[in-house]
C-alpha cells in the first residue's frame, strides 16, 4: 500500500505532517505536500490511515 497526494487539492494544510512528520513535507515554493515513502509497512497502516483521515481536503488516500 502506498499514500498518494492529489496537489490539486492539497492546501498545505500539514495536518498530515503532525501525524507522520517522516512520511511528508511541504514544498518549500507551492506550501504543498510531498509524500516521502514509496510503500506503507503493513505495521504502519493505522498511522497512514491516521494521516489521510485527518487531510481537512481529502488531497490524501491509500492505494
Amino acid at each position: 500500500m502506498r499514500i498518494e497526494a492529489d496537489l490539486d487539492r492539497c492546501m498545505g494544510t500539514a495536518n498530515c505532517m503532525v501525524v507522520a512528520p517522516d512520511w511528508f513535507e511541504l514544498g518549500e515554493d507551492d506550501d504543498q505536500v510531498r509524500v516521502l515513502i514509496t510503500s506503507v509497512p503493513d505495521d504502519q497502516r493505522a498511522l497512514a490511515e491516521d494521516a489521510v483521515r485527518r487531510c481537512p481536503v481529502g488531497a490524501l488516500r491509500l492505494v
